[in-house]
């Protein structure tokens, strides 16, 4: 009787032992993360910084896609109204083509800018489709250029407002949408103009 009595304090003493021993393992586990975050960058940094970072796990499919457009889109527009200010025979064509190249250029450092915070590259060229109107127009002369411009900037431009008007409503990174709906105004001021210079060059 008392070797058993013995026996079953031996295993309860072992049994606390045991639990002790686990205890103070957790808390020593939980006291070392919770001073970890302390050490890391992270507690200290800009909480906005750490949203933003990396970009490929903010960014939704829209936002990359809407940014990259409008990159290619908006180095478009440069590349053409510089064409435009110089190749451009109409006095219409020729002022198109200058607001063009400063407004775009504007708005591209704004994108350039935005993109730099969130580490997140943009493209740095045109693609096939926008190289190739670049290069048709490049190819034109006189009147065909200037009629040729004027159609390109309002087709271009429908385009863009959409996206643009999209990106507004439907993104998801406010940085981005406050981009777009900021840039929809100029844009849509750039469409009537070349609306305008479309029937001064018919």
């Amino acid at each position: 009787m008392k070797n058993s009595v013995l026996t079953m304090f031996a295993i309860i003493s072992l049994t606390a032992c045991k639990k002790n021993e686990t205890t103070t393992v957790n808390q020593s586990a939980d006291s070392i993360s919770e001073s970890a975050p302390l050490d890391s960058p992270i507690a200290v940094s800009d909480s906005a910084k750490v949203t933003n970072t990396p970009a490929s796990n903010v960014l939704s499919d829209q936002d990359k896609k809407f940014a990259d457009a409008a990159a290619r889109g908006g180095l478009m527009e440069v590349m053409m109204g510089k064409l435009a200010a110089a190749n451009g025979t109409h006095a219409s064509v020729k002022t198109l083509g200058e607001m063009m190249a400063k407004d775009h250029s504007k708005a591209n450092e704004e994108l350039k800018k935005w993109a730099s915070s969130i580490n997140y590259k943009l493209p740095a060229g045109l693609d096939a489709d926008k190289q190739k109107k670049y290069d048709d127009l490049k190819a034109k002369k006189g009147a065909d250029f200037d009629r040729m411009y004027a159609d390109l900037m309002v087709s271009d431009h429908k385009e863009d407002i959409e996206e643009f008007k999209k990106e507004s409503s439907d993104g998801q990174q406010a940085d981005l949408k406050s981009f777009a709906s900021k840039t929809l105004p100029t844009l849509e001021h750039h469409l009537m103009e070349s609306e305008k210079t479309k029937t001064a060059v018919k």
